[in-house]
């Protein structure tokens, strides 16, 4: 079910309750609350007791002369200490069962597999397209890390995927969701490969311009630009409104523990008209499921546009490879309507992944450990950590959390943890805009990605991109992006001693 379905009466319960001008300001009311409870989940209540002692672990810290009790435990119980090398971001949860094991090493299996067209003699395995960005999981998110953009001209864009859309269409019932819609002619994204007898849609392409920013010390930086195109375009030229975004694959790692952080915690730091006057303005996104029908509290993607792990991974299978799942029962992927060679291509029937074989990715995605920390009573990177929440980046990168308890989830079940995200949308300025809104998303707005694991990301993938689109080769760059709301922290950055900017740098390469 699609956001424009929701039923007309709910609409009209949360407008009665005056829900709607909450929720079109990011606030919330009891109804709205009511919506987004995570009833998806086998929850059981927190007791008094449990909610006293949560409030007093998740206080900032004080004292930054050593490390916090378990934060060399990111993912809490599930993190793994096995192998801080290349497979880093793919040992299982380390409190997971013996007994469950086969099904994450079935699960992994299958985010390896290399789908093919169909007809094909391996059943179980075709299907693939006829148009997609890659034939398996692992193609983008290699070693279950960090996409990265084109390197050169003739590299491919194997490990991102390039959205679009145009501006206008039926905005939907959803109170602030923006109005855009699929383009007519290339569907939601951009594919550049395509199986046998139908054209890929175009090449991705980008170009780069350097410019240097000026820091404390005498130091200086320099950051590049980009600027994105189709190139090869098989359907025409883009229009000039035309929105595009290209979304680098983000680590795998933690998003079980993410999925099992309350909606309550996230929605209490939501501060839309930024009430505290400290400039930051977390707003939530809001999304219909398809899974659950009802609107539900966004965790999911650069843009929180996917409410669960099931849909997340369910629209990864049919948006990037175009398979059909119980979810996503399109059998020709991102085809339109105008893409005859598309829509008469074979397809390996309905759905081509199987509940079974959606059910195993899942438990893959959900128990992908943390890696553990890496040297953090090292005084350095102490001395970066009393930077980091001084210059005012914990305000969205929130250190900590504790999930829900859970009945049949012990993995993820009342777990302490470190991502270093809030989960909501900020206004990142108009340097890392990508002028596409998505749900309740700006065109600004992004969601506060995870930091846990950045320090490993050369490790486990050979490159230091980062950011949505890849544009930024280093931590440092990273930082000297950001705008909006987080300028001030980015200032600060700036301002500080060269020293304390190290010592920043050298704390995030811990995490």
């Amino acid at each position: 079910m699609t956001a424009h379905r929701i039923p007309r009466t709910l609409v009209a319960a949360s407008l009665a309750l005056g829900a709607g001008a909450a929720l079109a300001s990011g606030g919330l009311t009891s109804f709205a609350a009511i919506m987004l409870e995570d009833t998806h989940l086998p929850v059981v209540a927190r007791t008094e007791a449990e909610a006293a002692r949560i409030a007093a672990v998740l206080a900032p810290p004080a004292d930054f002369s050593a490390p916090e009790p378990f934060e060399a435990r990111p993912g809490g119980a599930a993190t793994a200490f096995e192998r801080p090398d290349r497979q880093a971001f793919s040992q299982p949860s380390a409190n997971m069962a013996f007994e469950q094991e086969l099904d994450f090493r079935v699960g992994s299996a299958l985010f390896d597999k290399l789908w093919v067209s169909s007809p094909a003699s391996t059943k179980a395995s075709d299907g693939l397209g006829p148009l997609y960005n890659a034939r398996a999981c692992l193609q983008c998110h290699v070693r279950n890390g960090r996409g990265h953009p084109p390197e050169s001209p003739d590299d491919t864009a194997v490990s991102m995927v390039m959205r679009v859309s145009l501006p206008g269409g039926e905005i939907g019932p959803i109170p602030g969701t923006f109005a855009t819609q699929r383009h007519p002619r290339y569907g939601g994204q951009i594919h550049d490969f395509s199986t046998l007898g139908v054209p890929a849609e175009g090449r991705v392409a980008v170009e780069w311009e350097e410019f240097e920013v000026a820091l404390s010390g005498g130091e200086t930086a320099r950051l590049r630009r980009p600027a994105w195109a189709l190139a090869k375009p098989a359907h025409g030229a883009l229009e000039p409104e035309a929105m595009l975004s290209p979304r680098m694959a983000p680590p795998m790692i933690g998003l079980g523990l993410l999925e099992a952080i309350p909606a309550e915690d996230i929605l209490a730091k939501a501060d839309p008209e930024d009430a505290d006057g400290d400039g930051i303005s977390g707003r939530v996104q809001i999304v219909w499921s398809r899974e659950h029908e009802r609107p539900m509290l966004g965790r999911f993607g650069h843009k929180a546009i996917e409410p669960t792990l099931r849909e997340q991974v369910s629209s990864a299978f049919h948006g990037d490879m175009g398979l059909s799942t119980p979810l996503h029962l399109g059998s020709h992927g991102d085809c339109t309507a105008s893409q005859d060679a598309c829509l008469a291509a074979l397809h390996g029937g309905v759905p081509e992944v199987e509940a079974p074989a959606l059910e195993m990715t899942l438990y893959y995605s959900r128990n992908l450990a943390v890696p553990a920390r890496r040297g953090l009573d090292d005084p350095e990177v102490l001395r970066g950590k009393r930077v980091f929440h001084e210059s005012g980046c914990a305000s969205c990168h929130t250190p900590k959390h504790v999930t829900h308890r859970l009945d049949g989830q012990p993995e993820q079940s009342f777990q302490l943890i470190w991502p270093y995200t809030d989960l909501l949308l900020h206004d990142m300025g108009e340097g890392l805009a990508d002028h596409r809104p998505e749900g309740r998303a700006s065109g600004r707005e992004w969601r506060t990605p995870p930091l846990w694991g950045i320090g490993l990301t050369e490790t486990v993938n050979g490159h230091t991109y980062f950011l949505h689109d890849g544009r930024a080769r280093s931590l440092l760059e990273a930082i000297l992006w950001h705008g909006g709301e987080a300028a001030a922290a980015r200032e600060r950055v700036v301002a500080i001693p060269p020293e304390e900017r190290a010592a920043l740098i050298r704390f995030l390469e811990s995490l």
